[in-house]
């Protein structure tokens, strides 16, 4: 092997490596914070994904998730959490409110309309 060939080849494990790691690396996990009024909220941010992309709330309390669409993208129009049966339009460079009480515990996904971006819902 010559010097090209070594440099594509650490090049490429690099690669490799750097693409496992955004797919399957340790996830960001936020808990909500309860407000005066009982519920509890977060901001979300949505740029390419979700951040956060893994949100801890307490099951029977109202949740109010504040989504920030900063981007343009088709594939970031909706948000959809199909075990509640909600699904919002994310205009860009707004921020949509999604209110709901979880009724039940465990870990449940949302995901963009395309269920390319996602993220998780953990119940407690």
């Amino acid at each position: 092997m010559d010097t090209a060939e070594i440099i594509v080849v650490i090049g490429g494990i690099g690669l490799i490596a750097l693409v496992l790691w955004y797919f399957f690396g340790e996830k960001k996990t936020v808990a909500a914070t309860e407000n005066a009024a009982g519920v509890q909220e977060i901001d979300v941010t949505v740029k390419g994904g979700y951040s956060p992309d893994v949100i801890v709330v307490k099951k029977g309390v109202p949740v109010r998730l504040n989504f920030y669409r900063d981007e343009t993208s088709s594939c970031s129009e909706q948000v959809v959490f199909g075990d509640f049966g909600i699904a919002r339009d994310l205009p860009a460079f707004k921020t949509t409110k999604v209110e709901f009480t979880p009724d039940k515990a465990g870990e449940f996904t949302f995901a963009c309309g395309m269920n390319m971006l996602r993220g998780k819902l953990i119940v407690t």
